[in-house]
């Protein structure tokens, strides 16, 4: 599975973004996709994720309410809308796609991973 992630920019403390990931492949319907973020100097960290079916959804406690991760399997997107962007969401945002049986939140049980895309929230 090869991921492009795309939708980055800058926005005003306030304002919303919405971030896509386009995949290829066959097999993208039976994968787990997440998003995580890595701002500088800290570590990549999650952000959300969605199951293979889009029938359940995980978040971070830090982008709760204000996040939601979505997908269309027949386009093969995965999407991370966000609202009331804080200047803490700076960083730059990727998708990253798993199979079954794996730690949601764990970035290295992550198999597959896009290029990235910079958001950044000015205050």
């Amino acid at each position: 599975v090869q991921l492009q992630a795309s939708g980055g920019g800058l926005v005003q403390a306030g304002g919303s973004l919405r971030l896509s990931c386009a995949a290829s492949g066959r097999t993208f319907s039976s994968y787990r996709m997440g998003w995580f973020r890595q701002a500088p100097g800290k570590e990549r960290e999650f952000v959300a994720a969605i199951s293979s079916s889009g029938g359940r959804t995980y978040y971070a406690d830090s982008v709760k309410g204000r996040f939601t991760v979505s997908r269309d399997n027949a386009k093969k997107t995965v999407y991370l809308q966000m609202i009331s962007l804080e200047a803490e969401d700076t960083a730059v945002y990727y998708c990253a796609a798993q199979g079954p049986f794996r730690a949601t939140m764990n970035p290295q049980e992550y198999d597959y991973w896009g290029q990235g895309t910079l958001v950044t929230v000015s205050s």
